[in-house]
């Protein structure tokens, strides 16, 4: 565990925070800056810094939490849905890995991505940037 890691300080209960949801794999807390009410953070309760760095063995129980989360954050919250997000280095203020789960309603002013949306230069550019991923996939396979 990094000395000066917030996230590792909370989940050892060294740092103060409004926790929603705990297990031995997880935990998940109140965001201090939250989008909307409700808005949590779950984490590992290990220090790993991006989803690639999760150990196999923790993929299934981190997300069930996730999906768990998403519900019943939606439910207490009383929303409609719920949005659910992860940054890997870029956009981690935090570099402990977190997944976002922030209560939605129809018009809360969120509009989808936080980040301009584009299209493809054309069919061949989808068409190489598939390859690209395909590649890589099966490199990491």
């Amino acid at each position: 565990m990094p000395e000066d890691c917030l996230f590792c300080a909370i989940a050892a209960g060294e740092a103060e925070a409004e926790v929603v949801y705990e297990d031995e794999h997880a935990l998940a807390f109140l965001d201090h800056r939250p989008l909307f009410p409700g808005h949590s953070l779950l984490i590992p309760r290990k220090h790993y810094e991006t989803l690639g760095d999760l150990p196999d063995e923790l993929i299934g129980p981190y997300f069930r939490a996730a999906r768990l989360l998403s519900v019943a954050i939606r439910d207490a919250m009383g929303a409609q849905g719920s949005f659910v997000a992860l940054n890997n280095v870029v956009s981690q203020s935090v570099p402990h890995l977190h997944t976002h789960i922030v209560p939605r309603v129809r018009k809360d002013g969120l509009r989808g991505f936080f980040w301009p949306r584009t299209k493809y230069e054309g069919d061949d550019h989808a068409t190489e940037t598939a390859a690209k991923i395909r590649a890589a996939v099966a490199a990491l396979s």
